[in-house]
């Protein structure tokens, strides 16, 4: 008997049918089924229900079934535990998801035989000091420091491994690992980065000045942002919008201790599914 979490994307018609499928399918093996409260009202299926900061505990594996958001919420859901993430393919234009709908049961079957490969991901470590103590969040995709709704352009002064490097007028500063390369980095014209590179990605967003390249960092370098302007900003992890910053506060990014364990089927390449999201050509003209 296995313990298998069930992530889904709540607006998406057919991500709530595969789910109420895989469900059944899972109890009729025998199998414990763990969702969140709002995941299993969604679904309207009797299933064990634990609290958030639980759901990773014990775990066999996760499947999300929705893009690459509903693999960013069961990352933040296990919480730095070691449980592998198989990502079916709801979404749209999704780099993490990559079996298709109709498929998870034959993939979770694999999975449970061993068929299967896990890929380890770097996720960043932001650490945010405020003056009143310092808080920790871990990014599989990106950290962002940038303009609140209302603000212009703020001020970021940028040191690397403890010395000063730049001071950037900007909507914002993007500190990414290789897998998010794909993500916020590229439509602020980051560089596409092979996900099996540890390294950190440092792009500006919408700079106004003649220095607007991205970094590639090594993974052991320190990335430390100070709001130097009187503008405030505001950090967001992964696509969630956390806490306000004001002048004189610091984020700290470094690789993290964490690592992501996405599983993986056959032989599909970085290459391939670049190749597919974009819709470049299989042939040579």
């Amino acid at each position: 008997m296995s313990i298998v979490g069930i992530v889904i994307h709540h607006h998406r018609d057919l991500a709530v049918r595969q789910a109420r499928s895989l469900v059944d399918w899972l109890i009729e093996r025998g199998d414990d089924v763990r969702m969140t409260e709002l995941d299993s009202q969604t679904l309207g299926l009797d299933a064990s229900v634990f609290p958030d900061e639980q759901f990773g505990e014990g775990l066999d594996l996760v499947v999300t079934l929705g893009g690459d958001g509903s693999i960013l919420r069961a990352v933040e859901l296990i919480d730095g535990s070691p449980v592998p993430v198989l990502g079916v393919n709801v979404g749209e234009l999704g780099y993490l998801a990559m079996v298709e709908p109709g498929e998870e049961q034959h993939a979770v079957e694999g999975f449970l035989a061993g068929h299967h490969e896990v890929e380890e991901r770097l996720m960043v470590q932001a650490t945010v000091d405020r003056g009143g103590g310092l808080e920790v969040h871990h990014a599989l995709n990106e950290v962002v420091v940038e303009r609140g709704a209302t603000s212009t352009t703020i001020r970021l002064s940028v040191s690397i491994d403890d010395a000063y490097f730049h001071t950037y007028a900007a909507d914002g500063l993007i500190v990414s690992t290789a897998t998010g390369s794909t993500a916020y980095s590229l439509s602020a014209r980051g560089p596409i980065v092979a996900p099996g590179l540890r390294a950190l990605l440092l792009t500006p967003v919408a700079p106004h000045q003649l220095f607007d390249r991205s970094l590639v960092l090594k993974p052991d370098s320190t990335v430390r942002f100070e709001v130097s302007g009187h503008r405030g900003a505001r950090l967001s992890v992964d696509g969630r919008t956390l806490s306000t910053l004001d002048k004189g506060h610091t984020v700290e990014c470094t690789a993290s201790p964490r690592t992501v364990r996405l599983v993986r089927f056959g032989d599909s390449t970085f290459h391939e599914v670049l190749k597919a999201k974009f819709g470049l050509a299989d042939v040579r003209e």
